[in-house]
């Protein structure tokens, strides 16, 4: 399966409320807004912690509109 239509399926199962004790069950519009592309799966289970211990919409907003804060925080990570 292409990485974009997983994403897409994951995005769905937010949007019907497949995750049971999921934060993202509160809301049934999400959508996509950044697609960044980590090397394995352990950087990306990485980040996606951080950015939720954050807990933080101006955070997010600030990654979306510089990605490159995520190549930061996973360099800093990997030294």
């Amino acid at each position: 399966m292409k990485k974009h239509a997983m994403l897409s399926e994951r995005i769905e199962k937010h949007n019907h409320h497949s995750y049971d004790n999921s934060y993202t069950k509160i809301a049934s519009d999400w959508n996509l807004v950044l697609e960044f592309n980590c090397t394995n799966r352990h950087e990306a289970l990485f980040l996606e912690r951080f950015i939720k211990k954050m807990k933080s919409k101006k955070f997010i907003e600030k990654i979306i509109l510089n990605p490159n804060i995520l190549a930061a925080i996973l360099n800093k990570e990997n030294q």
